[in-house]
């Protein structure tokens, strides 16, 4: 005989109300949560969004493949942006050789010991220390004392010392991440320090450090204070348009930073338009830059085995 279905009885793993409050809460911390990235997000879009509107009527090709004229109120930005390149690649090809090879050092050779423990902390506050006292460095170390005057190396040099410490810091993250038991399996089987980590931890900690690296370049093209010190000059007559405008160790250069900071508060007669697009093009540049990166470390995490 069959009985009949009490529906009175709650199914026992029916939805309760102590389901239902967790649910809300969690609605709510994604809504809270969620603003707060809009609230980041949402300026960004309008400040871009403004300066490329203002700026757009001045930017074309010839603007970008032109020298600038008559103290660069006139003509185009294609000298300050090689001037440009020509810091930051040189800074980069500095700190980024010694200061991955610093962080290997700190991170997989030297002992805990309290001369390692200063000199992390040493890099740890020299990465918080104000860009123009790196600049002051940079006039006493590299202008004055290496006897490099206002250069383009001089520059370069002192854009280095300023983010050696933060792609020491950020490498040797990249090597702390990478698992212990990895290094443990090649001394095993005979492997040498050195060998893995040529083989293990450098392959498998490249896109930590690659992150690092393009960070601070996207830095370095926009400082203003330490370059205008040592090496960056306010208006250079430039003939030409190729990438050999500058010879590094004996001229001073142009670079987008400073140009942008010039034209927007000293330059007499520049159309309104003009300091809107030189800023946007140092946009498109630093987000070409971190989209290269980006996409490369993509890359290269996809051929990572583990």
């Amino acid at each position: 005989m069959n009985r009949p279905a009490d529906t009175n009885i709650s199914p026992t793993f029916g939805e309760t109300q102590f389901t239902r409050k967790k649910q809300r809460q969690e609605f709510t911390a994604k809504c809270f949560f969620g603003g707060m990235a809009a609230l980041m997000v949402i300026p960004l879009i309008l400040i871009v969004g403004h300066v490329i509107t203002q700026g757009w009527h001045s930017l074309s090709w010839d603007f970008l493949t032109t020298n600038p004229r008559m103290g660069g109120v006139k003509g185009g930005i294609w000298s300050v942006i090689v001037g440009t390149l020509y810091i930051v690649g040189i800074s980069l090809c500095v700190s980024a050789p010694i200061g991955v090879l610093a962080a290997v050092y700190l991170n997989e050779y030297a002992k805990e010991t309290w001369f390692t423990r200063i000199v992390n902390l040493a890099v740890v506050n020299l990465a918080g220390v104000p860009s123009i006292v790196h600049g002051l460095f940079g006039v006493g170390a590299f202008v004055y004392a290496a006897g490099m005057g206002k250069s383009i190396v001089a520059a370069s040099l002192t854009l280095a010392i300023m983010t050696l410490p933060v792609i020491i810091a950020s490498t040797k993250e990249a090597l702390s991440s990478v698992p212990m038991q990895f290094r443990e399996a090649c001394w095993n089987v005979g492997a040498s320090r050195w060998q893995t980590i040529r083989r293990i931890v450098l392959p498998n900690s490249i896109s930590g450090i690659l992150t690092g690296v393009i960070l601070q370049v996207s830095r370095a093209a926009g400082e203003t204070a330490p370059v205008m010190i040592t090496g960056v000059a306010i208006y250079k007559a430039v003939e030409g348009t190729g990438l050999f405008l500058y010879d590094p160790f004996r001229e001073q250069c142009m670079a987008l930073s400073m140009h942008l900071y010039y034209i927007a508060t000293q330059a007499h007669n520049a159309p309104k338009s003009l300091p809107f697009a030189i800023a946007t093009v140092m946009i498109v540049l630093v987000l070409f830059v971190n989209l290269t990166a980006i996409v490369f470390r993509s890359w290269l995490r996809s051929r990572r085995k583990w």
